[in-house]
């Protein structure tokens, strides 16, 4: 079993972004624990240092549902900002997204055209004689890499070829993104009023296990009680 999840600052501050960063984490050490194998497919960071804007990320394993369940929707954080001291707002929001599966386009090679030019720069004689560096469009986006790395021309044009459609999956993961982040935007002030999970603390440790689960809580006290008497 296998899904995508998106984790996203949305146009919060850069403590959201600083938010996104430790849910990455926690929510990377749960998913090993429970032996559930994440893959970053594409990450944005945050403008301060140590933070992330947003994250895709790939999972697979057993009981994926009930894992991406326990995480998709609006995380809290409650404390004091990191980056401004004087700062009064003590709660923070970011958002988890499950995005249906990814079906990446397959680029056809009749898409891609190769135009062969000079290399400029150091390299002496060679890079004014031969045209050995290689730029590769996508026809249909207008997308394009160039390539030098080499002095053979077939070289360059096969590195090219995968640059180019490395950039238009990542062009193309950039978009799912753009699509959560605008629906978790006009969700949010909804949503805020029930986050799925809650943190609090600049160490992160502290978690109130979200309220749907207290009387499973209860539950299992009032049975462990009764077997202590028993």
């Amino acid at each position: 079993m296998e899904t995508i999840v998106q984790i996203t600052s949305g146009r919060g501050p850069a403590e959201c972004t600083w938010v996104v960063a430790q849910v990455l984490k926690q929510l990377m050490q749960e998913a090993k624990n429970e032996g559930i194998e994440v893959k970053v497919l594409a990450k944005e960071d945050g403008q301060e240092n140590g933070t992330v804007a947003s994250v895709l990320l790939h999972l697979s394993g057993n009981e994926i549902k009930k894992f991406a369940n326990s995480w998709v929707g609006t995380i809290q954080w409650i404390g004091k900002s990191n980056f401004r001291k004087f700062h009064k707002r003590r709660n923070w929001f970011i958002g988890i997204f499950e995005l249906e599966k990814l079906n990446l386009h397959t680029y056809s090679e009749k898409e891609i055209t190769y135009q062969a030019y000079r290399s400029s720069g150091a390299g002496g004689q060679h890079v004014n004689k031969v045209s050995s560096a290689v730029r590769a469009t996508h026809e249909p986006t207008g997308i394009s890499v160039q390539v030098m790395d080499t002095r053979s021309q077939h070289k360059n044009k096969q590195i090219a070829k995968e640059r180019l459609k490395e950039k238009l999956n990542k062009e193309q993961l950039k978009q799912y993104e753009e699509r959560f982040l605008q629906e978790w935007q006009n969700q949010l002030q909804v949503e805020r009023g029930n986050p799925v999970r809650v943190f609090r603390g600049s160490d992160f440790k502290k978690r109130f296990i979200e309220k749907k689960y207290k009387k499973q809580r209860l539950a299992l006290k009032k049975n462990l009680k009764d077997d202590v008497d028993r």
